[in-house]
């Protein structure tokens, strides 16, 4: 089918090749004409690892990142509490990584492009007219074109769920934001590291000599903050954080190297697409990422969503069974995740991390 997808991030590229995989022809528009991407890391657990080796770009995307094999679980006062073995999925490969950001859209990029996909940076869906037979898109460069089948992949945002599926879920900000920066790391790093208390903190491998930091505070309000001085407010966030991580503290000096964002989540609780047009990724889930699984449930997606293509000839009917497949598992990760989340803003019970994290990966180790 000519398919067209609607944002070339990790849910919209990993799209691409799953379709083209299947012999699908793939178009992909994306509204930032830079298709800029943040400059830290993201992790990636033992259920994309099995991913990527599904979609067939495993070995690059191993050499882009940095495997692990294990989650630490420290209390507020530093004190190491747990080490969670991660499941290997894919033997002789390691059960996580962490990966820079900018690496993994090189990667999921190169390998859409090597099967055939198209990718047209700065152009956007502005309508759709579903004839049930096909769908015509007005393009934001004003072109108009036909396409057999349309995915949403446009994030937590989604202008196509707002344009399909007005009266759905929308995102709701959850109290707490997250702040990301990138540091030298240590020789003796090797596991996800996880810091307990009303201030979360993860350490995460990137590279051989390159970590990142995320923090998740209570950010009252919604507030935003000017781009001067952020450097300085993300240093005040962990000023009463365990040692190791106050040690760090005098590193976060680089106004431009610090990442803030908001946490919203939501889950669309009905249905994921109308007609020949449907949505994937933060567009129906989006998650806070205490569970470190946003992105690995857009990959999931993706390979569900083509798989599930080849086994029905009808699009729509395609498209419902893609759901119905992927809506459980997606409802406990955004559940899961918010849980932790309003656990350390004392809206809720607090959540021991180390229970957590090994129900997830207990899931999550299961088949898509």
């Amino acid at each position: 089918m000519r398919t067209l997808i609607i944002g070339a991030g990790i849910g919209g590229l990993s799209a691409a090749i799953a379709l083209s995989r299947k012999g699908h022809d793939v178009t992909i528009v994306e509204r930032d004409p830079e298709w800029s991407v943040y400059g830290v890391g993201i992790i990636q657990q033992a259920n994309v690892v099995r991913a990527m080796d599904q979609l067939g770009v495993l070995d690059r995307f191993l050499d882009a990142a940095c495997g692990f094999d294990a989650v630490e679980i420290f209390l507020p006062d530093g004190s190491k509490v747990a080490r969670v073995p991660a499941p290997r999925l894919v033997e002789g490969k390691p059960a996580n990584v962490g990966i820079g950001r900018r690496a993994l859209q090189q990667v999921l990029g190169e390998a859409a492009r090597d099967h055939g996909a198209q990718i047209r940076l700065g152009v956007t869906a502005t309508s759709f007219a579903d004839d049930g037979k096909a769908v015509t898109v007005d393009l934001s460069d004003g072109g108009r074109e036909t396409f057999d089948l349309v995915i949403g992949a446009d994030g937590v945002y989604s202008q196509t769920r707002a344009e399909i599926l007005p009266q759905a879920e929308t995102p709701q900000f959850t109290g707490q934001a997250v702040w990301r920066y990138n540091f030298p790391r240590p020789a003796d790093l090797d596991a996800l590291q996880i810091y307990n208390g009303p201030t979360g903190v993860g350490l995460v491998p990137m590279s051989a000599d390159t970590m990142y930091m995320f923090v998740t505070t209570p950010e009252p309000g919604n507030p935003r903050y000017p781009r001067e001085g952020i450097a300085a407010e993300m240093r005040a966030r962990i000023a009463r954080c365990s040692p190791q991580i106050r040690a760090l503290a005098d590193q976060i000096t680089d106004d431009d190297g610090v990442v803030y964002r908001p946490l919203e989540a939501t889950m669309v609780h009905g249905p994921w697409s109308r007609g020949r047009i449907g949505l994937l990724g933060d567009a129906v889930h989006a998650t806070t990422p205490h569970l470190g699984q946003g992105a690995g449930m857009a990959i999931e997606d993706a390979i569900v969503l083509a798989e599930e293509l080849e086994r029905h000839p009808e699009v729509e009917t395609a498209l419902k069974a893609y759901r119905d497949r992927r809506y459980e598992r997606c409802r406990y990760i955004v559940e899961a995740s918010l849980a932790i989340c309003k656990g350390q803003l004392g809206e809720a019970p607090p959540v021991d991390n180390h229970k957590a994290t090994g129900e997830m990966f207990a899931v999550v180790s299961q088949p898509i």
